[in-house]
Order: C-alpha cells, then sequence, then structure tokens
C-alpha cells in the first residue's frame, strides 16, 4: 500500500505520503504501480470532463481537461518530453546529447516540441467520440504509464547512477508482470477499444525506447517521461482515427 503511495505521490501533485520516508526499496517497489496510479488519474479526467461537458462545447472542455491533465502531473512527464527533445534533435554526439538532457534550460527544440504536443492533444481530445471518451480518458495514462515499466525493464540506462538505475536495482522481479496486469483494469471501463489502445501503447513504446537507447546507448528519466508524453498524445489521435475505420 504505501509503494503505490509512493507511487500516487511521484507521478501527481495529490498529497498522499505526508510523513512516508521515500527509501530507495520503497522508490523501486512503487514502478509496479505506474499503470494503476494512471487509472486513477484517468478516473479524475473523466469525472472532470463529465462535469464541464454540460456546459461547454467540446473544444473547451478538451483544453479544460489538458490543462488539468498537466497540472495533476505537476509537468513531470512534459518537463521529461522538452528536455529529450532538446537533446535528441541537438544533431550531436552521445555525449552531449546526455548533457543536454541534464541541462535545465529551455531550448527551441522543447519549446516547439510542447506547444505542438498540447495542440495535438487538446484537437485530439475535442475530437473523441462521447461514447468512447471514459475508455480513451480512463485508459490512455494507465497504458502510457506502462511504457515506463517496460523501458526500465526491457532496455538498459543510459547512466551509472539516476532514477532509473534506483529503478533496476529494487524493482521486484515481478513488476513488469504485475504492471501489465495492473494495465488491463481499466478495461472494466473501456472494453475491447482500450484493450486495442493498450496493444498499440505497448508496440510504440518498444519501437521508441530502441531508437532512443540506439542514440543515447540507453535509457534516462527524462526519456521516460518523454515517452508517456508521446504515448498519450498518439493514443488520443488513434482514439479518433480508429472508429472511422471501424474499429471502436
Amino acid at each position: 500500500m504505501i509503494a503505490f503511495l509512493v507511487a500516487l505521490q511521484f507521478l501527481t501533485r495529490i498529497p498522499v505520503t505526508k510523513g512516508v520516508i521515500w527509501t530507495n526499496e520503497r522508490f523501486g517497489r512503487c514502478l509496479v504501480f505506474f499503470p494503476l496510479v494512471g487509472m486513477v488519474l484517468g478516473l479524475l479526467l473523466w469525472g472532470w470532463y463529465a462535469v464541464w461537458i454540460q456546459w461547454l462545447d467540446s473544444f473547451y472542455v478538451a483544453i479544460i481537461v489538458t490543462g488539468t491533465w498537466l497540472f495533476l502531473t505537476g509537468g513531470i512527464h512534459a518537463d521529461g518530453y522538452m528536455d529529450t527533445a532538446d537533446g535528441i534533435f541537438s544533431g550531436r554526439d552521445r555525449q552531449t546529447m546526455l548533457a543536454i538532457l541534464k541541462d535545465s534550460h529551455v531550448g527551441a527544440n522543447s519549446v516547439m516540441a510542447f506547444v505542438f504536443l498540447v495542440l495535438l492533444k487538446v484537437c485530439f481530445l475535442a475530437n473523441v467520440s462521447p461514447r468512447l471518451m471514459s475508455s480513451v480518458l480512463v485508459g490512455v495514462p494507465a497504458a502510457a504509464r506502462l511504457a515506463t515499466v517496460t523501458g526500465v525493464s526491457c532496455f538498459p540506462y543510459a547512466r551509472k547512477t539516476g532514477l532509473g538505475q534506483i529503478f533496476k536495482t529494487y524493482a521486484p522481479a515481478y513488476t513488469l508482470g504485475g504492471a501489465i496486469v495492473l494495465a488491463l483494469l481499466p478495461c472494466v471501463v473501456g472494453g475491447m477499444f482500450y484493450l486495442v489502445l493498450l496493444g498499440f501503447s505497448i508496440c510504440i513504446s518498444l519501437v521508441v525506447n530502441r531508437y532512443i537507447t540506439s542514440l543515447l546507448g540507453g535509457l534516462t528519466g527524462d526519456t521516460y517521461g518523454a515517452v508517456v508524453e508521446l504515448i498519450e498524445m498518439l493514443l488520443l489521435g488513434l482514439a479518433v482515427v480508429l472508429p472511422q475505420v471501424g474499429i471502436g
């Protein structure tokens, strides 16, 4: 239970672990609960959407939900997404890319990447069918956060120390399997359509993480966040496109 609360505190702004000591062991064990935290986040977003859609057009509701999405996560994944954009699109060698990832300064690549990320999320979300909205809002955050577990479990870490190294060292052996089971829970709300999105999420995670590994020699804490944001955006797009080809 404490490990889940640590995961919830780490991935969101929800203040639930006051007074709990964040040891490396607890931090490693919390990894398995990332998809469950995503589901909790999704349930909050779904409820928030249900409130506002009674009063406003879908486009304005999409802006509100996307803004709330960023607020509830504290921008933790968005920060990694921006840093990763600056690093991998710098055109430099591997060590320079890694140095740029650690640099707190914001470059042109990160600004452009973030602007398009938010615009696409809003536009895609505004065009999701209302009958699929529960599947999408509850499922997408959970499916995307499974990607972090996949990245930690299946790919090397690019640095000798750091967040990923703690996860690799202290995460239990059952972490990936347990996370996959937890990532299936949104099926209760999303049904088969969510399973399709989850399948796409796993495939995208493997492809993107492999590409990043080819550039950096491994993954970093920033790239974990970048993949989460990228998958969320792409799954929202798929939630718009797939019903048009008869899926969903």
